[in-house]
């Protein structure tokens, strides 16, 4: 996770940070053990250790693994999806009130679930700040979860408060989430005195100013008081099943699996085609050769230079030796632009291959012509595929999402009229639309067939409506439709 992390942040500081240390590692066991981990480490680009430091000024990033998320993100939650329930209006309400923070909240876990492997979304309340519960995202890396049968039973959040400048002394506080014997969600609370490397010993939540709030909140056993529902206060929502590289390991096994797993060395491979591209056009920078005496001296220890600007010159005493070069040389190197381009192409491509996506979703569009909604689809079948892959793994844990903020709702914030055992459905749009009028002909196709309900033609022309604007819709269709006069009718 922290390689991913690194590729993600996209900073050289980063990139090095990680993988330097490793080359260094894999240099010093090269005798003892060949290939393996340690052997890809040490021929990664950004692992390699320069002789002089200045070298580092040849590495270049391009940013394809953020570029990837954020297209992962933008498939999903480009627009809300509709969480709708089919009987109770006052729960309907209560949950379009929840839409706005909520789909900002899964956007951005999405785009940090590509990355990581996966995300946790939690129920969290606080009367001081809203008066209604409303979801927070923790990351992947700051989380350690048990799993029974697949299914998230606990997990233990932590977050680091405070620390020395050495962190010899480090103060991390520590949440986790687990169930009671009758199923009730319990949340913990800890703060620990420890050291960079190490937990250390539990001291009061009053003794950190972060955690300060929580110690009047909890009982004895540092458990919240409040909030004690049905069903654990956090989801697991993978990016993509099933996890292949940690398959034999226990939590790994039932964890997501990241968009950028296995293309590591490819996205290496890229950002070292774009360094000596990057490295020709700065050696291929048109330079002329002077001899000493036509530079100027800029002073003691000032160095010297040559005026390319200049018009006149001194009168300079230079001998004119038949066959000589000139005293002036132009000095021009090649630039491989096309041989440098097609290797980044065929790179990015397989990466973004590899991933699972088609390059015509990160705009690899040859011709650029206007396509209808169907040879979108042709054109981006895997990406539309992997789309589906990560909806199955989003929908239930949207769903259970939903129905623990209502369960919390009730029970902390004591709002009436919320049906918490009615069925919560939820839809994801589709990202290939068709133009408005092609979406009306076919809705027109339907009605005159009386293939789908007037709810239904309504979604269809208006996916980003609420559940109450499809309805209050629809019965503005309905009553207009009762008022126009029948012309087969008068005189009859």
């Amino acid at each position: 996770m922290r390689e991913w992390s690194a590729w993600y942040e996209g900073t050289p500081e980063a990139l090095s940070a990680f993988y330097a240390p490793r080359q260094r590692e894999s240099v010093q066991q090269s005798e003892r053990r060949a290939g393996g981990v340690l052997g890809l480490l040490q021929r990664m680009w950004w692992g390699r250790i320069p002789a002089n430091p200045s070298e580092r000024i040849d590495q270049a990033h391009l940013p394809v693994a953020a570029d990837i998320a954020r297209g992962s993100a933008d498939l999903l939650y480009d627009e809300a999806p509709q969480i709708t329930v089919s009987e109770s209006k006052s729960t309907q309400a209560r949950i379009d009130s929840y839409m706005p923070d909520v789909h900002q909240v899964l956007a951005n876990g999405a785009e940090l679930g590509s990355v990581l492997g996966g995300r946790f979304h939690r129920v969290t309340w606080d009367k001081t700040v809203a008066d209604r519960p409303f979801a927070t995202t923790v990351d992947a890396d700051a989380a350690y979860p048990e799993f029974t049968w697949g299914q998230l039973t606990t997990v233990t959040f932590w977050y680091v408060v405070a620390s020395d400048e050495t962190r010899s002394k480090v103060w991390r506080h520590l949440e986790r989430h687990e169930l009671d014997a009758d199923g009730y969600g319990l949340v913990f609370h800890g703060l620990y005195e420890g050291t960079d490397s190490e937990l250390g010993q539990r001291r009061p939540l009053n003794v950190q100013a972060a955690t300060a709030p929580l110690s009047n909140l909890v009982d004895e056993f540092g458990a919240l008081k409040e909030g004690r529902t049905k069903g654990l206060n956090v989801v697991y929502v993978p990016n993509q099943t099933p996890q292949r590289r940690w398959r034999h390991h226990d939590p790994g096994m039932f964890l997501g699996r990241s968009d950028l797993d296995g293309v590591e060395a490819l996205m290496d491979n890229l950002d070292e085609a774009f360094s000596s591209w990057m490295r020709d056009i700065r050696i291929g920078k048109g330079r002329i050769i002077v001899p000493d005496y036509m530079l100027r001296s800029n002073g003691p220890g000032a160095g010297t230079t040559f005026d390319l600007d200049r018009t006149v010159y001194d009168s300079l005493n230079i001998p004119d030796t038949e066959g000589s070069a000139p005293p002036i040389i132009a000095q021009q190197f090649a630039i491989r632009v096309e041989e440098h381009l097609a290797t980044c192409e065929k790179i990015t491509q397989q990466i973004v291959h590899t991933a699972g996506y088609s390059s015509q979703t990160f705009g690899d569009d040859a011709d650029g012509a206007a396509v209808t909604a169907t040879e979108v689809k042709a054109r981006e079948r895997r990406t539309f595929r992997t789309r589906n892959r990560k909806i199955r793994n989003e929908t239930p844990a949207v769903r259970a999402l939903v129905a623990k903020m209502l369960s919390i709702d009730a029970a902390v914030f004591n709002t009436g009229g919320l049906d918490l055992t009615e069925p919560i459905s939820v839809e994801f749009p589709d990202t290939a639309e068709d133009s408005p009028l092609a979406m009306a002909q076919t809705a027109q196709a339907l009605y005159t067939a009386r293939a789908a309900s007037t709810a239904t033609l309504v979604r269809m022309q208006h996916p980003d409506w609420t559940g109450q604007q499809v309805q209050d819709e629809v019965q503005l269709i309905i009553a207009e439709q009762r008022s126009v006069v029948d012309p087969f009718t008068i005189g009859s």
